[in-house]
């Protein structure tokens, strides 16, 4: 059991924080730190984010007044702190683990997580939606605090949260949590806007005199206070040419400060409370902070898993045979080799090239991948701006995140036919990150819009064929979605072979059931196979490959041949791959037995994918289950 150190584990929720000498919250962060490093090098999840704001957390919650006032956090990988404070300490070693508490702020799990996110940009359209039915409710007291990252303020969501928040006159404070980094370094011009600002040695000189002056002369009242604040806001114009972003917006900016001087930012909140209307308070802080190699490759430590917090290690599994890799690094590697033998080849992804390997090929050909940052809705137009000009651009997008840009799909690409190849990354259950990411509608989704082609690979070599085919003329739009995690090839870089759009493949042809499977999950089929196989029976096992167009010569066949069909997917039931074989079955008078397995009409929590699998009700065992039922054989105990 890891013990928290002597002031944090006074604090149960954050009115005992509220009870510390201010003298006290340096060492309070102290502890803080402490703890987060010492479980989540035991049990994992996201490291450097949260120790990034562990002091912005401790301030907010000493100044304000919370649960009442209501703290919003964006993303929420960096709320460990603020979950450590507000109840959840005991049970913080359940962190993303099955059965345990969400990585993410969760509104089911705590009256202090405001408002459930996973999702970046958020925050402010959802403090200002709050701060609004305050001002509504006549709750004109209340504060409303949105936390939102450099990397998150990049999202055109933030932007039009922005610009309605400076109308709205509601009473709503933006931290803007500036580190230069999301997951990967920030990309793009607010980022370099935002470096001007802090950089800017005279402004800055300028702004720490305001203050002392603001200090001195607030005793005289609120009049002398804006007094001070139009100084600034003059002098800061005539400094920084660009210094009207947020204020032309209507907010009142303040900073940039120092994000780890808790003195300073009780002090300065403090202040803020009783200034009413939008604000924004910049505030500059380094992810990772009070871990030297987080601190130092950010990239590497914002989840690094396992790791020894004296020397740093990161513990990874060692294996005397070559393993499968990854399906992302697969699509990273290919990526540059299909783009050396095809010159109109590009590639873009929405801020995660490390977490999709995009970051191969951008560093192999930087003039032909591109990180956009969080911008899910441009990544699709602009590629879809590439196509319309003879290139083929592969849209590297997680499968939860292309949610947020499937508008753009269906207007910009699919309905004028361009020739865009999405690959959806992280498809299916995404495991611990929980039900905010994973990727269970893509299918449903997809299938439905004319144009688009909807595919998945059983394994590596598939997924190099498909991409491979997506990326030959014609090809239209064009889906191939894949899970997280490792494949089942060692041996993965075989040759690249043309598939026919629309044509599954027979695994092994059998006699009492079928077993029609898309994507990796197929490696599940396999195994039930060869167990059933031991008692004799002999089902059929076909991988369809595509979800639309369906292989109709193949279905025709099973359908003539089989009485009893299982579809199997890791994706929704509801107007998924399951749902198409069974709309071929009725549109073409077949009258077979089907029974589908994939993900309920349910929200799964977060777990190992296997075990989310078990849970859903198509993990092998299951599998297996449903065959027996089928064809009336009872399940054998093995010993």
């Amino acid at each position: 059991m890891i013990q928290p150190g002597e002031l944090l584990a006074s604090i149960n929720t954050p009115a005992d924080l509220r009870k510390l000498k201010e003298a006290q919250l340096l060492q309070a962060c102290q502890e803080l730190r402490q703890y987060i490093i010492d479980v989540v090098s035991i049990h994992g999840g996201h490291f450097g984010a949260s120790l990034g704001v562990v002091e912005l957390t401790v301030a907010l919650h000493y100044v304000f007044n919370t649960p009442y006032d209501q703290l919003v956090w964006d993303v929420g990988h960096q709320a460990y702190g603020h979950k450590i404070l507000t109840g959840r300490r005991d049970i913080f070693h359940t962190n993303r683990k099955y059965g345990g508490i969400s990585g993410f702020p969760k509104r089911k799990e705590s009256e202090y997580d405001t408002f459930g996110v996973g999702h970046s940009s958020t925050s402010i359209s959802a403090a200002l939606g709050m701060a609004v039915a305050s001002k509504y409710k006549h709750e004109d007291k209340r504060q409303h605090i949105a936390v939102i990252g450099d990397g998150a303020m990049t999202g055109g969501m933030a932007f039009e949260a922005l610009n309605h928040a400076g109308v709205a006159n509601a009473n709503l404070l933006v931290v803007l949590n500036d580190n230069c980094m999301s997951i990967d370094p920030n990309v793009g011009a607010l980022k370099e806007y935002l470096t001007d600002i802090t950089t800017s040695r005279t402004y800055n000189k300028m702004r720490d005199e305001v203050w002392k002056i603001l200090g001195k002369i607030s005793k005289f009242g609120p009049d002398a206070r804006a007094i001070v604040s139009k100084i600034e806001s003059g002098v800061k114009a005539a400094i920084l040419k660009q210094s009207n972003l947020f204020e032309g917006l209507n907010f009142r900016y303040f900073g940039p400060i120092d994000g780890h001087d808790i003195d300073h930012l009780v002090s300065v909140m403090e202040d803020l409370k009783h200034i009413p209307g939008p604000k924004i308070l910049h505030c500059l802080t380094t992810k990772g902070k009070g871990f030297a190699l987080a601190e130092k490759d950010q990239t590497k430590w914002h989840a690094p898993g396992l790791f020894d917090k004296i020397t740093g290690e990161i513990y990874k599994k060692h294996y005397d045979t070559p393993q499968p890799p990854k399906y992302q690094d697969v699509f990273g590697h290919t990526m540059v080799e299909l783009a050396e033998q095809n010159p109109k080849i590009m590639g873009v992804t929405p801020a995660m090239p490390s977490g999709c390997s995009l970051n191969i090929m951008m560093q192999a050909m930087p003039d032909r991948a591109f990180d956009v940052g969080i911008a899910e809705q441009h990544a699709v137009t602009f590629s879809a701006g590439l196509a319309t000009q003879g290139l083929i651009p592969f849209c590297n997008i997680y499968s939860t995140f292309m949610q947020r840009g499937y508008d753009q799909v269906v207007h910009d690409v699919c309905l004028q036919n361009l020739p865009v190849v999405f690959c959806l990354d992280r498809a299916g259950f995404a495991g611990a990150d929980g039900p905010t990411h994973h990727g269970a509608y893509d299918i449903a989704y997809m299938r439905c819009i004319p144009n688009m082609v909807v595919s998945a690979p059983m394994n590596e070599r598939e997924l190099r064929n498909l991409m491979y085919t997506a990326s030959q003329d014609g090809a239209g739009p064009f889906t191939i979605r894949y899970p997280r995690g490792e494949g089942v090839m060692p041996n993965w870089r075989t040759k690249l072979e043309l598939i026919e759009i629309g044509k599954g493949r027979t695994v092994q042809e059998g006699e009492e059931v079928a077993l029609l499977t898309f994507g990796h999950i197929g490696n599940y089929a396999v195994e039930v196979c060869k167990k059933l196989k031991y008692d004799g029976i002999t089902p059929g096992h076909y991988d369809m490959r595509f979800a639309k167009p369906l292989d109709a010569e193949l279905l025709h066949h099973i359908f003539s041949k089989y009485d009893k069909v299982i579809t199997v997917e890791d994706g929704c039931l509801q107007g998924g791959f399951g749902s198409a074989v069974l709309e071929f079955m009725v549109d073409h008078g077949y009258a077979s037995q089907v029974k589908r397995l994939g993900i309920p009409d349910q929200i799964f929590e977060h777990g190992s994918q296997l075990e989310l699998h078990k849970e859903a009700g198509f993990d092998p065992e299951a599998i297996e289950l449903a065959a027996r039922e089928m064809i009336g054989t009872p399940v054998k105990v093995r010993i």
